[in-house]
């Protein structure tokens, strides 16, 4: 059992005499992938997998990522090979839910207008937008998408979700350029294909509402983010929020911390108190399952890019 990435450590008490665990680097981790029958990735955020995995030698019969994304993984050496690959699915979907609608509210009744007024000590009354009624477009009929979207109806938002195909409770990605000029929030929490990479650019800013907000809690690559700059300097959108970016950690002197109308959060809204001890014990339970020569929870389908749902 190779477990990649040990920062902070994962704690797996429960495998204990039970599997002989080498914890690895990326140095290391080439060497180990011959001998392990399972891999633990539990540094996601590092592309050392998909960099090593083509290397000669055996390959593990499972690997499971401690994220829900899996585009960091994949190649075309391990998509077409018969290892088994899963997720966390499960463990973040309502935290980024309630991200999503904090985000949403606090930008409705302009809470940080209040707080910058308060700062200054002034007394200026303004009224806000109430959000029952509102529109929104979710991008990303995942579980995820999913969570917000029920979370965000709560509210009384008219919620539309958007996935790759037509289906009962979700339009169709052919429907969401008609779907966009509608929409007060749009929210993309898809995941990171060929087929979704650079999909919210300069023509889809271009159809959205100039009083829309727009939000990024799946990948930054789903976004242009140039066209997203010019979008909001030119107040083309009134606002965006971005939880992911392109390239992390975003740096100190990124002209991305600058921009009018922009709040940026370090790719956290999915991660609360006690994350990383979920994690660990929805692996275990997934490893009890493969041990006893039972069907793995969460497996994805390595050519779509995520775990397919009903």
């Amino acid at each position: 059992m190779v477990v990649f990435g040990d920062d902070p450590p994962v704690r797996l008490d429960r495998l204990a005499g039970r599997a002989k665990i080498l914890v690895c680097d990326e140095s290391s981790l080439p060497e180990l992938l011959p001998v392990a029958d399972a891999l633990l990735v539990w540094d996601f955020a590092s592309d050392a997998v998909r960099a090593a995995w083509p290397g000669s030698g055996p390959r593990p019969r499972w690997v499971h990522t401690a994220s829900a994304g899996v585009d960091r993984l994949m190649c075309t050496e391990l998509i077409e090979s018969d290892t088994v690959l899963t997720n966390a699915r499960g463990v973040f979907e309502q935290p980024i839910a309630e991200y999503v609608a904090g985000i949403v509210i606090a930008m409705a009744k302009d809470f940080y207008g209040s707080w910058e007024l308060q700062r200054q000590r002034r007394w200026r009354h303004r009224e806000t937008m109430r959000l029952a009624g509102t529109r929104a477009v979710v991008v990303g009929a995942g579980p995820i998408g999913r969570a917000i979207g029920h979370t965000l109806a709560a509210l009384g938002i008219v919620v539309d979700l958007v996935g790759r195909t037509a289906r009962e409770g979700v339009r169709g990605a052919d429907e969401l350029n008609g779907l966009l000029s509608e929409a007060d929030w749009v929210v993309c929490a898809a995941p990171l294909t060929d087929g979704t990479r650079g999909m919210f650019g300069r023509d889809a800013f271009a159809r959205m509402k100039s009083s829309a907000v727009f939000i990024n809690v799946g990948r930054g690559p789903l976004v242009v983010q140039d066209d997203l700059v010019t979008a909001l300097v030119a107040r083309h959108i009134a606002g965006a929020v971005l939880d992911v970016f392109e390239h992390e950690p975003l740096a100190a002197d990124d002209p991305l911390w600058d921009v009018p109308g922009l709040f940026v959060s370090p790719h956290m809204s999915g991660d609360t108190v006690g994350w990383r001890d979920q994690l660990a014990e929805q692996f275990q339970d997934n490893y009890d399952r493969w041990a006893a020569g039972e069907p793995l929870l969460n497996v994805v389908d390595k050519r779509l890019g995520y775990v397919p749902v009903d």
